[in-house]
């Protein structure tokens, strides 16, 4: 829901509005936001509880960069490091990523470029790097799907996943590297549609 702007940044969340949303105990509600504090998706406050982190451009920018920078180095030992089987599943995923975008479905587009990344995540063969590639995908999430929203960007990221792909499957460990650092940075006119995109909170839930 915060992923998807139904919850925006500086929103509030109260447990038992969530628990009967859910149609769960307090219990496993206060489990969840303790995961989503320890990712840095929400803050605990003093006498406000659980608010939607609310990340400023310049934090923003700096998570990005080293996103770009995590999902380059799984990039390079893909290229090293992937199977010929590992190459089906990745150039299965794209296909996904193709049709999504053939109809139209940021929302669903968002989700198969996930499996995506993942492919490449785990085909770097190196658990504790992928584990942190996941981390800060997950911490990133709210924004990356936001930036699908931007027109034409479905577009423009299928075809920087078919260089991607054509760069791993050849082994060609720096180019993949390359591109992988321009896929994920947000820089210039592309960083200005993602702050357009985001969702402004209301002056009720402002601090």
């Amino acid at each position: 829901m915060i992923a998807i702007g139904q919850f925006l940044p500086g929103q509030h969340l109260d447990e038992t509005e969530l628990a009967t949303h859910f149609g769960v105990s307090r219990t496993p509600i206060r489990e969840a936001l303790n995961q989503l504090m320890s990712m840095g998706i929400i803050v605990m406050r003093p006498r406000r509880g659980a608010v939607v982190a609310d990340v400023g451009p310049q934090q923003l920018i700096e998570m990005f960069e080293v996103m770009a920078e995590i999902e380059a180095m799984c990039g390079r030992l893909a290229a090293r490091r992937m199977t010929a089987v590992d190459h089906s599943a990745l150039q299965a995923a794209h296909q996904a990523c193709m049709e999504a975008h053939d109809n139209a479905d940021p929302d669903e587009y968002f989700f198969r470029n996930e499996a995506f990344h993942e492919q490449i995540y785990a085909g770097s063969r190196n658990a504790f790097l992928a584990e942190q590639a996941r981390s800060l995908h997950r911490r990133l999430r709210p924004y990356r799907r936001l930036q699908l929203r931007v027109r034409n960007r479905t577009k423009a990221s299928y075809d920087e996943h078919e260089h991607i792909v054509q760069a791993i499957v050849s082994g060609d460990s720096d180019l993949t590297v390359e591109l992988l650092r321009q896929h994920i940075t947000v820089q210039g006119e592309r960083f200005a549609d993602l702050i357009a995109a985001l969702p402004k909170r209301s002056e009720q839930d402002a601090p």
